[in-house]
């Protein structure tokens, strides 16, 4: 997988903005506002993605390419390496669970205004 695959992935969902909040290297998506994706864009080694906290210690424990978040909560994100035993389709999934998770906590409000 490549950074122009994720993002073509990325922000095709509904709702999906991009920017670099934080320095001129790390691409943020986000839902209707929130993050639910990080990667850097000059050094493409992994993805941060939110994860269910249980969850996110099954991944780990089962792949070598799944850790905890890099600068993130330990709890709620995981860094997902690309080009490892972690394969292409399950990245992309673990990309629709974080998006998912990350709709899931929006507010009434937000949710209704992504609806439409």
């Amino acid at each position: 997988m490549n950074i122009e695959e994720l993002r073509d992935y990325c922000i095709q969902k509904k709702g999906v903005t991009e920017d670099f909040p934080f320095d001129k290297n790390t691409l943020v998506f986000k839902v209707m506002g929130k993050m639910f994706a990080l990667v850097d864009v000059e050094n493409f080694d992994f993805i941060n993605l939110k994860s269910d906290p249980e969850k996110a210690v099954e991944l780990r424990e089962k792949y070598e390419g799944i850790k905890p978040g890099y600068h993130m909560s330990k709890v709620h994100w995981n860094s997902v390496y690309v080009n490892t035993d972690v394969s292409d389709k399950l990245v992309l999934e673990l990309v629709d669970e974080s998006y998912k998770l990350v709709v899931s906590s929006l507010t009434k409000k937000l949710k209704e205004e992504l609806e439409r």
